[in-house]
């Protein structure tokens, strides 16, 4: 046996360098310009985007379906809200929807804008005795009732289902197994979406306990502020406002997140693709790919060189039918790194466009930053280790002087990078696009949108059958 040799030295590994640095909060673009980062000052100081364009309405004619109670529970909702509600250290006021303030958006109530749920109807679906008929049984009755609503004649913006705690309880979900399929669950709130984009009216689910925030004194419930300015927010971006707009992306370019959802019913290996793509406005549009077969042998979904290469010719073919011309720069995110075959696929559709990336980013909790003091690194902090890039989308918020977390942040890592443009702009813009969240009005989000509302967006798109074309706007699935 040969002998050890005592003069072997260990071996010496340099060190990764590593460099930080943090990037100013991006403001918002509200009425006339105006700029500001937070969605709670900019709206009631300036108004919101489109207040001085064609898109801006000045009054929102809202139907209603629902048990009595319930409307009229919701109605008195509405209309407290409209008028402006009251904050407090920790909420911020609630400005209202008046002509003169808030959203400056007018709400019209019509009585003859109602569809009830009657007595008769409720017992029909709760004496069912499986979930899936009363289930299917309430999902059926709110097509009908959202039908009639839509064939009348008088003005209709927006569909509120204000449904009953007994409702809600009973057919919330449902599990089953069906001949030839695998397991199904269902949501109601996914099927329902799914069902009321065909009558290409915006929808609002809300409970009849979320209702009655104003009156209850349930510690589960949020800040009646917080609740307007979600519901508020959501509904003047689904009936075709813009709340505000983001600042620092490039003109001309669309921002593409893909990701991964599995059919209802399918078998365990079956996925297929969504793509979330959006302008340098923060418009969207949804587009559903392709079924394809995953080899869970892989620890991600990801899919051949020639589906990769229809997605994004998919995407382009529909920016070019909006916008009459190509994107002259393409930024692809996606949560898992670009196989190879993807990785060509997306590249040879590309082509045709003159500056592309393909960013992979996902949160991770293994690195974080320490910060000296009693609060987590700010948000904007990014810094770099080697080769890898992190950035921390959530932390202490210096402009608003405090960190409204309870929890402590993680850093998004880009985990895969390839193309044109410079690491830093890119963590910028990725930066901006976690503020362009229109169902609420926070502050920012961990994800930007291409990538925040993936699994919501695969879940209604799980709903609507094979055979029949999803609604593209994104206000249908909010």
């Amino acid at each position: 046996m040969r002998k050890a040799d005592s003069k072997l030295q260990p071996i010496e590994l340099e060190p990764p360098q590593i460099d930080a640095g943090w990037d100013e909060e991006p403001s918002l673009v509200f009425a006339n310009g105006h700029l500001h980062p937070d969605p709670k000052v900019g709206i009631p100081l300036y108004g919101p985007r489109s207040l001085t364009t064609p898109r801006h309405k000045a009054e929102a004619h809202i139907a209603f379906i629902g048990t009595s109670e319930a409307i009229e529970s919701a109605r008195s909702l509405y209309e407290k809200f409209a008028a402006g509600i009251s904050g407090d250290l920790e909420h911020a006021p609630f400005p209202g929807s008046q002509r003169d303030r808030g959203f400056r958006c007018e709400l019209r109530l019509d009585s003859a804008a109602v569809e009830c749920i009657t007595r008769q109807e409720q017992l029909e679906i709760t004496n069912r005795r499986r979930v899936r008929e009363k289930f299917e049984l309430l999902l059926e009755l709110s097509k009908a009732k959202l039908e009639i609503l839509t064939q009348k004649d008088h003005p209709l913006d927006y569909v509120v289902f204000a449904i009953s705690e007994d409702l809600y309880r009973q057919c919330r979900v449902t599990d089953y197994v069906e001949k030839g399929k695998g397991p199904i669950h269902r949501d109601f709130r996914r099927a329902f979406k799914a069902m009321a984009m065909n009558f290409l009216k915006p929808t609002q689910i809300l409970r009849e306990s979320t209702a009655g925030t104003l009156t209850s004194s349930s510690r589960e419930l949020d800040h009646a502020s917080r609740i307007a300015w979600n519901l508020f927010t959501g509904l003047y971006f689904k009936i075709d406002g813009l709340p505000w707009g983001p600042t620092g992306l490039a003109p001309a370019t669309c921002f593409i997140g893909i990701s991964f959802f599995r059919p209802l019913g399918s078998t365990s290996t079956l996925r297929a693709s969504v793509v979330q793509a959006f302008d340098e406005n923060g418009e969207g549009l949804v587009l559903r790919g392709h079924n394809f077969h995953w080899n869970e042998t892989d620890r991600s979904p990801h899919i051949s060189a020639e589906m990769a290469q229809q997605l994004v010719e998919m995407v382009l073919a529909r920016y070019q039918d909006e916008r009459k011309q190509l994107p002259q720069r393409v930024v692809i995110h996606k949560s898992s790194r670009f196989e190879s075959d993807e990785r060509a696929g997306f590249e040879k559709a590309l082509s045709c466009v003159s500056q592309y990336d393909l960013v992979a980013l996902v949160p991770v909790s293994e690195i974080r930053l320490a910060r000296a003091g009693h609060y987590p690194p700010l948000r904007g902090t990014h810094f770099n280790i080697g080769l890898d890039s992190f950035l921390y989308t959530s932390g202490y918020l210096e402009t608003v002087a405090k960190y409204p977390h309870g929890h402590v942040p993680s850093p998004l890592q880009i985990t895969d990078h390839v193309g044109d443009t410079l690491r830093s702009q890119l963590l910028r813009e990725i930066l901006v696009l976690t503020k362009m969240n229109w169902n609420s009005a926070n502050f920012s989000g961990l994800l930007p949108i291409t990538l925040r509302f993936s699994r919501l967006v695969g879940d209604i798109l799980r709903e609507v059958p094979e055979g029949q074309t999803p609604q593209p706007k994104f206000k249908f699935y909010m």
